[in-house]
C-alpha cells in the first residue's frame, strides 16, 4: 500500500468523478478503463511518480485504484453503466451533469445505511461493503500476480510464449540471452492469414513501474531486427514509458502491464478460470397455480 505521505499527492476519489464524466462524453459517451485513466491523469495534471505510486501488490496504481472506486460509485447513483468488456459508458450520452464528488458518496454511503440500519452498520463498514465487488477483483488479481511473481525468470518466459501463442502468433521462441538488450524471444503475428509481422518480445516481472529508459533499450535492440516490439510486465509503465512506445518516427511498442496480462489469461483460461454458482429457486406461487 502507498505510504501516508505518497497517499496525500493523490486526490481523493471524488475529485476523479468529473473527469470521467467529462472524458467520457467527449469520446462520445463510452470509453475503456485505459481512456479514462490516460485522461484523468491528463486532466488533473499527476507527475509520472504519483501516477505511478502502486496500490500494494495489485498490479494496479493507486491513481488507478481511486478511479476504481470513482467508476463504482458513479455506476451505483445510475449515471454510468459497464460491460463484461470493460468498456464504461455514459447512461445518457448525449449529456452528462457537473456533480458533487462528496454528495455522491453521501448519497451511496446514506442509501447502504438505511439498508442496514437494522444491523448497527457504521458508516465505514456500509463503505467496504459498497465496494464489495471492486474488493474480490483485487483479491483475485493481487492472487493471481503473487503466483506469477513466484515463476522462475524461465517460466515466465514460458507463460509469456503460450500467452502469445494462444493469441495469435506462430513460431514463437524464447531466447532469453544475456546481453541482448533485454530481448527474451520472437514470434510472428499473422493477420487474417495474409500479412505477418515479426514481433520480438521482452518480458520481465517487476512489481513497480517500467521506465522510459527500459523501453529505449528495447527499440534500440530491436531496430531492424523487426518489426515491431512488444514489452510484457507484471507492474505498471510510466506515463513517459507510454510515450516513448508511440513515439513519433521510432518502431511503434506495445505495452502489456499487470492488469492486461492477468485479464489476457483468464480470457484464455490460463490459470484463471470464471465459475458460475448454480441458484436453484423454489417458486411456490407455480405450486398453488396446480
Amino acid at each position: 500500500m502507498a505510504s501516508r505521505e505518497h497517499n496525500s499527492k493523490i486526490p481523493t476519489f471524488e475529485k476523479f468523478m468529473n473527469p470521467i464524466l467529462q472524458t467520457l462524453y467527449r469520446k462520445g459517451g463510452s470509453g475503456t478503463i485505459k481512456e479514462l485513466y490516460d485522461s484523468a491523469t491528463e486532466t488533473m495534471q499527476l507527475s509520472d511518480e504519483v501516477a505511478s505510486i502502486p496500490h500494494g501488490k495489485s498490479g494496479r496504481t493507486e491513481v488507478q485504484y481511486r478511479i476504481a472506486w470513482a467508476l463504482t460509485y458513479l455506476k451505483r447513483v445510475g449515471l454510468l453503466t459497464n460491460s463484461s468488456r470493460g468498456v464504461w459508458s455514459l447512461s445518457n450520452p448525449k449529456n452528462y451533469p457537473e456533480v458533487d464528488g462528496y454528495k455522491i458518496r453521501k448519497q451511496v454511503v446514506d442509501y447502504f445505511k438505511d439498508k442496514r440500519e437494522e444491523k448497527k452498520g457504521s458508516a465505514k463498514t456500509i463503505e467496504k461493503e459498497i465496494d464489495t465487488t471492486d474488493e474480490e477483483s483485487d483479491s483475485w488479481q493481487t492472487t493471481a500476480l503473487d503466483a506469477i511473481h513466484h515463476l522462475t525468470p524461465d517460466a515466465f518466459e514460458r507463460l509469456c510464449q503460450r500467452l502469445l501463442r494462444e493469441s495469435g502468433f506462430i513460431e514463437v521462441e524464447v531466447t532469453g540471452r544475456s546481453g541482448d538488450g533485454g530481448i527474451d524471444g520472437h514470434g510472428i503475428l499473422r493477420l487474417a492469414g495474409l500479412v505477418s509481422f515479426r514481433v520480438l518480445f521482452q518480458s520481465k516481472k517487476h512489481r513497480g513501474t517500467i521506465s522510459a529508459p527500459l523501453i529505449r533499450n528495447f527499440r534500440g535492440a530491436m531496430i531492424g531486427r523487426a518489426d515491431r516490439g512488444l514489452f510484457i510486465t507484471t507492474g505498471t509503465f510510466t506515463k513517459d514509458a507510454q510515450r516513448e512506445a508511440t513515439r513519433d518516427g521510432a518502431p511503434l511498442m506495445d505495452l502489456v502491464d499487470g492488469e492486461l496480462l492477468i485479464e489476457k489469461l483468464k480470457e484464455f483460461n490460463m490459470g484463471i478460470s470464471t465459475r458460475q454458482v448454480e441458484e436453484v429457486v423454489v417458486e411456490k406461487e407455480w405450486f398453488d397455480k396446480i
